[in-house]
């Protein structure tokens, strides 16, 4: 007997919610019809693809090795619809890049220059939260996700997280103070402007001062790097976060660079997932960021 790709359709989408009704209401379909479409299915393969437990459906052993099959399938066939749905000019290729929405904006545009004057080249910028940008690459509404973590794949989400730039934390305060520049003694009795406690500097930035026996003056925490700039050239305050958030500062002498913090460093990400269909503007503006970031020893601003 012939697979039906209708069947195993609405087998993928009931095994993708774990749930009869939910799969059901996004079908506009009933629950008894659905079910029938699954015993088909089930009935042609000669396995129960589904285990009970109470309202929700767990996969059996056949079931996850045919859910493997149809999420490759009907990914290949969400690619293939975007692939030819932009409605795009011919031959112009559209990149849609989701960044988190707390990402270095002045990080972002450096990441994307070599794509901002291609004229055969449509950029779509999406800004969000990192798991509902890892949905829409799911979903293959995004190709590339640029973050500042790295994200663990599996076999239903296939994400792959490539390190794209390193770049060194500074101390960044006022322009023209005299204070000692030695760590940690340069922060002691200061107010610090600092990234809230889920972020990577932030914890690097705490273990560094629990060796030096240091208990900073927390003046703010921010998770927003455009606010923490905003505050940081308004307040006074002196700042934990990479050079890169406030270049323009640096270099109109608004804000100053006191030194990298020894040992702290932001890591940032492309995150994609595995495809048939690999973009060659994605490629290639991955193989130039990499030699151009990654190359880049770090600064020493402590002159």
């Amino acid at each position: 007997m012939k697979l039906n790709y209708h069947h195993l359709y609405y087998f993928w989408k009931v095994a993708r919610t774990g749930h009869l009704t939910r799969a059901a209401d996004s079908l506009h379909i009933s629950q008894s019809a659905l079910s029938g479409q699954i015993r088909k299915l089930e009935e042609s393969l000669g396995h129960d693809l589904f285990i009970r437990e109470g309202r929700r459906l767990k996969l059996s052993e056949a079931g996850r090795m045919a859910f493997s099959y149809a999420e490759e399938i009907f990914r290949q066939g969400e690619e293939l619809s975007a692939l030819f749905a932009s409605g795009a000019q011919p031959n112009r290729e559209i990149l849609r890049i989701g960044a988190v929405a707390t990402l270095s904006r002045n990080f972002q545009e450096g990441f994307l220059q070599p794509l901002l004057n291609r004229e055969d080249l449509e950029l779509s910028l999406q800004s969000s939260h990192i798991d509902e940008l890892l949905r829409r690459l799911s979903a293959h509404r995004l190709d590339l996700i640029l973050a500042n973590q790295t994200v663990q794949g599996d076999e239903q989400n296939p994400w792959r997280s490539r390190l794209i730039a390193k770049q060194p934390v500074s101390i960044i305060g006022p322009t023209g103070l005299e204070i000692q520049r030695e760590f940690p003694e340069m922060l002691r009795h200061r107010s610090l402007i600092v990234p809230g406690p889920d972020n990577n500097i932030r914890q690097a930035f705490d273990q560094l001062c629990e060796y030096h026996r240091l208990r900073p003056r927390i003046a703010a925490e921010v998770d927003d790097m455009a606010m923490m700039r905003l505050l940081t050239r308004d307040t006074g305050h002196f700042a934990i976060m990479p050079p890169v958030v406030v270049r323009d500062e640096l270099k109109s002498g608004a804000l100053s660079d006191y030194g990298a913090l020894p040992g702290v460093f932001e890591e940032f990400y492309a995150i994609s997932i595995r495809r048939q269909f690999e973009s060659p503007a994605l490629r290639e503006l991955l193989l130039q960021t990499s030699d151009n970031f990654l190359a880049r020893p770090p600064v020493d601003h402590s002159d």
